[in-house]
């Protein structure tokens, strides 16, 4: 796939940045209650398509979630009860770094779940989230995807990089060695998550730019707002994938 250039990477992401504006400007003024979500691989580039969609966002209306180890208290409570603290009230535009996912993912592949646990989230997950949209929330979901390879190349250059050595952790050094296992999961999980509510829209994250500004192009066509210049929001279909509910026509990822 061809690259972008910076300065068209920029140029491109200065207008998707007003569109985003415009949009949160909407979203206050109907008190309207948006939730992204971003799950993906690890080194997938989250962090990185949050700070671009937020940059110049308000601070007060926006919101970025990253929940850490839940406390003892907290393993103790409901499983979702830790997330519904933090969904976004009238006129906030919430992100979750991670979500409840994280059943379905990390801690089904690590080990840090029952069986018995993984598959009571999996039998209500949809509904939770189906509530969730009948209360007024509208959920976004992404999967940020990328090849083994690349995932090897950014772990390696976590490593080098003192400014990004607080993103290294034990979890993130076996993402390798369990590629498969997580492979599997995700197959699971987007087989069995992707609903009418919902659904999960997979993002090609290989090259970091054109992630970026083919996700944020995709979330601006999911919500209504004034003024949309639907001429900037085609996106690339190599990169964005929206989930098929008809598990015969899925497609290949990566292995």
């Amino acid at each position: 796939m061809k690259k972008i250039k910076k300065s068209d990477y920029l140029a491109e992401l200065n207008l998707l940045q007003i569109e985003l504006v415009k949009l949160q400007k909407s979203i206050i003024e109907n008190g309207t209650r948006i939730l992204v979500i971003f799950e993906g691989r690890d080194t997938a580039g989250k962090d990185g398509s949050i700070k671009s969609i937020t940059q110049h966002l308000s601070p007060r209306e926006t919101r970025t979630v990253a929940l850490g180890k839940p406390s003892d208290r907290e393993l103790g409570e409901w499983y979702f009860q830790r997330y519904v603290a933090e969904l976004p009230s009238k006129g906030e535009f919430t992100l979750f770094n991670r979500s409840w996912y994280n059943r379905a993912g990390v801690e089904k592949v690590m080990g840090f779940c029952t069986k018995a646990q993984y598959q009571e989230f999996m039998k209500t997950v949809n509904g939770f989230e189906e509530m969730l949209a009948g209360s007024g929330i509208k959920i976004i979901k992404y999967y940020l995807d990328i090849s083994k390879e690349e995932q090897a190349k950014r772990l390696l250059a976590r490593t080098k990089d003192p400014l990004t050595q607080w993103k290294i952790s034990p979890i993130d050094q076996l993402a390798q060695e369990k590629w498969i296992d997580y492979t599997n999961a995700r197959d699971e999980m987007l087989l069995h998550t992707n609903n009418a509510c919902a659904p999960w829209t997979v993002i090609r994250a290989n090259d970091k730019k054109l992630a970026h500004l083919n996700l944020i192009r995709h979330l601006l066509t999911k919500v209504d707002y004034p003024k949309k210049d639907k001429k900037i929001l085609k996106c690339n279909p190599e990169i964005v994938i929206e989930w098929p509910a008809n598990k015969n026509l899925l497609p290949k990822l990566e292995k």
